[in-house]
């Protein structure tokens, strides 16, 4: 088959071969972005210095070594992590919802890690097993995990109906913010400060331990959405179309939001309940990727991990002295680029 003096085949490998060296664009931009972010900061530390610091940290200063290795490595590498789970969760839940709203937050899961990081800063209890600085993130994640385990029961009470799945979440949205504007209502002065500073999202909470939870989380899921790429872009034909070729659409539709909580869960616990990036982040990797999730997968993942480490850049680049919580910016930095892009695609067509 022909379309003028090109085949169809010709032409399909010279679009997959440019998307793929967009995929490898993302990532080259994602290591300069990461540089930038180990750079940003009051310490003096150039780029030389940091380069020699990563590869032989005797050869720095002391100082110098626990500035990079134990503040500014730490947060670089947790907004990499975060944002490439957001990322990826925000992709899965697009397609399974067949909803170009959906993030994350759609399903409540980031409003009860709230809710449960609120209790904890109000209530201050004492669990089992764990220290005073661990009783936050753990209220958050076993707050968020429940809510994904409340939308899983829903997914098999409703056989998989995504409309189910969206009003639910949605209504549970709603409960969560309620519950915790009742909890700062009745809380301190200074509990309220700090419930409004946790949720606004901020990286300089994190060390290597936290880092490598979410790290592991986001490496232990990718392989299964890697493995069901082929069935999610068959999914975006249509929900009827994938009944037709025998896909279980409820049984995927439980695995996804189960990932997506997981992801979700361990993404915001630690840092706060950042935004956006769940959302826009997809979009960016669709509008640059296409429909095909071979590519769009890892591509929403850099693409989420790209746009919070540039956040995490300015945060800290924009006031000399001052680091601004990223939660803020991660909406500054995304929406421009993200109407760019719309724009350039609509003078494309």
């Amino acid at each position: 088959m022909k379309v003028g003096d090109v085949s169809l085949y010709q032409r399909f490998g010279s679009i997959h071969q440019r998307r793929i060296m967009i995929v490898g664009l993302l990532t080259v931009g994602l290591v300069i972005m990461l540089g930038l972010d180990l750079w940003a900061g009051p310490a003096g530390l150039s780029f030389a210095d940091i380069i020699i610091g990563l590869f032989d940290r005797e050869q720095l200063e002391l100082r110098h070594q626990i500035i990079l290795w134990d503040v500014r490595l730490p947060d670089a590498l947790i907004a990499l992590a975060v944002g490439a789970a957001l990322g990826l969760a925000g992709i899965e839940i697009q397609t399974i919802l067949d909803n170009p709203l959906a993030s994350p937050f759609t399903l409540g899961v980031s409003s009860a890690a709230v809710l449960g990081a609120s209790l904890a800063i109000v209530v201050a209890p004492v669990l089992p097993f764990l220290g005073e600085a661990a009783v936050l993130p753990a209220m958050a994640m076993l707050f968020a995990l429940g809510a994904g385990g409340l939308i899983l029961m829903i997914v098999r009470w409703a056989n998989g109906a995504r409309e189910m799945v969206v009003l639910f979440g949605i209504a549970l949205v709603f409960l969560c913010n309620a519950l915790t504007a009742g909890l700062q209502y009745l809380a301190s002065a200074e509990a309220v400060q700090q419930i409004v500073f946790w949720t606004i999202g901020n990286l300089t909470r994190a060390g290597w331990l936290e880092v490598g939870l979410v790290s592991a989380c986001f490496i232990c899921v990718l392989p299964f959405s890697l493995r069901h790429v082929w069935i999610m872009t068959l999914l975006r034909g249509g929900e009827a179309h994938a009944r037709s070729m025998g896909i279980n659409v409820g049984k995927l539709r439980m695995w996804v939001i189960l990932r997506v909580s997981l992801l979700a869960a361990f993404a915001v616990c630690f840092v706060g309940a950042i935004g956006f990036i769940g959302l826009v982040g997809p979009h960016i990797a669709r509008l640059l990727l296409g429909e095909d999730h071979r590519l769009l997968v890892p591509g929403s993942a850099l693409c989420g991990a790209l746009i919070l480490s540039c956040a995490s850049f300015l945060s800290k680049a924009l006031i000399p002295g001052v680091i601004i919580p990223v939660g803020i910016l991660t909406a500054v930095v995304g929406v421009p680029v993200f109407i760019g892009l719309l724009s350039a695609r609509r003078r494309a067509l």
